[in-house]
């Protein structure tokens, strides 16, 4: 399974059908394609053409099924999302993980719920670091 620092990035696009992908876990075109129809306007071709693209580029791999092709994911959700969050920082928050959370509590409301987790998270966090 490759690494994501060894993957190219991903497009808005690209992230939508992975996404999609991560969800069902192992999925054809035609699922993909009647996801994101649902969501937006999109074509079949479309839809075909970014996911060989994301085989091509090792973000997806695929096994043959009934005369047709399942796709699956090649690296896990959880890992891109750290990467694309460790990416942010470097290169939006000069380094800075506060400047991100700041940006984040800045920028909306929370819920009591999401305060209470998040709070959960920190004391989790200064524990591992003490």
């Amino acid at each position: 399974m490759p690494k994501v620092r060894q993957l190219p990035a991903l497009s808005d696009a690209q992230m939508e059908i992975m996404n999609v992908v991560w969800e069902q876990q192992e999925c054809s075109v035609a699922d993909i394609w009647k996801v994101l129809a649902e969501r937006r306007g999109v074509s079949r071709n479309t839809a075909h053409t970014v996911v060989v693209r994301l085989k091509e580029k090792g973000w997806l791999s695929h096994r043959v099924a009934n005369g047709g092709f399942l796709y699956k994911a090649t690296v896990s959700r959880e890992e891109t999302q750290h990467r694309s969050v460790q990416k942010m920082i470097e290169t939006v928050f000069d380094g800075s993980a506060e400047g991100l959370v700041l940006a984040l509590l800045n920028g909306s409301t929370l819920s009591k719920d999401e305060a209470a987790r998040i709070r959960q998270l920190i004391a989790r966090a200064k524990g591992r670091n003490a």
